[in-house]
């Protein structure tokens, strides 16, 4: 063969594919497939952001000292164990990179983010699933997986697209029964929105083992999706290792900018939050009354089953939604082929939802 050819296993990879953003014949949609905020960012990130176009000419700090310490200070943190990336995605993507190689083992649940089984073939090394109870990662379950050539765990923690979560209890029980040598990966991109006294994000596990990181987002209550702002809080030699194979600028100046000032207005995240909980709860139960089921969710979103039935089933409703002008996101690449996830909207949009499914509904009781 005279053409180049990817190392074993990247052709492998199933590509990534976001949630939809436009529907048949034009016109701005309802968009409730991407988890996105719709209070949108704070003003003060905007006008961070603005103020960075007037120094396009200038390389950004490479160590992104100042959303770093803007981070640090929100969380009482130590800035030097913080790692920043182009979203939490280039940082799952760099710990696989890091930790992993032809011959181990990266671990993940059976509805986990998709992202992990990609980083974790990208780096020639094998995806071991460990199944779910109830839409839900099993600690049990994870360990049962475990073999001596598991080197990452990766454990979405609430999960996307099941909206489901371990408490803190169980994430503790699970790092004490890992090995030493396996880095246990906590994704909390949805962390913000969690209303429970049981969760922790992970921040004390870090704190207190050799063997854990935490990895978080500005792309969801913060409404920064399209600057790609993502960090880690590490271990100082796991912090070490990703400073030292990460892009020299990964993020852009006003990239950074507008992250330090989205962390620092606390008020903007505590209405983000009070909107998400309502809506939340009258979402569940008013879809529920509709027949469907739901997964109970502490995220910004829903994961609603549909009957296995072409004239009734997920497929059929997708369809029916987008000819309403609402797209939500099929996860049938999650191994969930019946379910829809559908983004908690404004309430605008989370009413013309609440019509628009019991309008399926009904056409299909006629």
């Amino acid at each position: 063969m005279n053409a180049p050819q990817p190392r074993p296993g990247i052709l492998d990879i199933e590509a990534y594919v976001p949630g939809e953003s436009s529907v048949p014949g034009g016109g701005k949609p309802i968009k409730l497939s991407s988890n996105e905020t719709p209070l949108g960012p704070s003003p003060h990130a905007v006008a961070a952001y603005r103020a960075g176009a007037d120094d396009l000419e200038r390389y950004p700090d490479g160590q992104a000292a100042v959303l770093r310490n803007a981070i640090a200070k929100r969380y009482g943190l130590d800035a030097g164990r913080i790692v920043c990336g182009a979203g939490s995605d280039e940082l799952l993507t760099m710990i696989a990179h890091a930790y992993l190689g032809p011959g181990d083992e990266g671990l993940f649940t059976e509805h986990g983010f998709l992202v992990y089984r990609i980083a974790i073939l990208a780096c020639g090394a094998t995806p071991v699933v460990a199944p779910e109870t109830n839409f839900t990662a099993s600690v049990d379950a994870i360990l049962a997986k475990v073999s001596e050539r598991t080197k990452v765990v990766f454990l979405a923690n609430p999960n996307n697209p099941t909206g489901t979560y371990l408490p803190i209890d169980e994430v503790r029980r699970l790092r004490s029964a890992l090995p030493g040598h396996v880095l246990l990966v906590l994704d909390a991109a949805y962390a913000e929105y969690v209303r429970r006294n049981d969760y922790e994000a992970g921040l004390e596990l870090v704190a207190t083992t050799d063997n854990t990181v935490m990895t978080r987002t500005f792309s969801k209550i913060y409404g920064l999706a399209a600057l790609r702002i993502g960090w880690a809080y590490c271990p100082a030699a796991v912090a070490d290792v990703l400073n030292r194979i990460r892009g020299p600028f990964n993020l852009s100046a006003p990239s950074i900018a507008a992250g330090a000032a989205a962390i620092a207005d606390e008020r903007h995240v505590t209405t983000a939050i009070q909107h998400n909980e309502a809506w939340v709860s009258r979402l569940t139960q008013d879809i529920g009354k509709l027949g469907l089921t739901v997964t109970p969710s502490v995220g910004n979103f829903l994961l609603v089953h549909f009957p296995d039935d072409a004239k009734r089933g997920a497929a059929a409703c997708d369809a029916f939604l987008k000819s309403k002008g609402i797209i939500v996101r099929r996860v049938t690449g999650y191994g969930l082929p019946h379910c829809l996830r559908i983004t908690i909207g404004s309430e605008k949009e989370n009413l013309a939802v609440i019509a628009a499914l019991g309008d399926f509904v009904g056409t299909d009781k006629s």
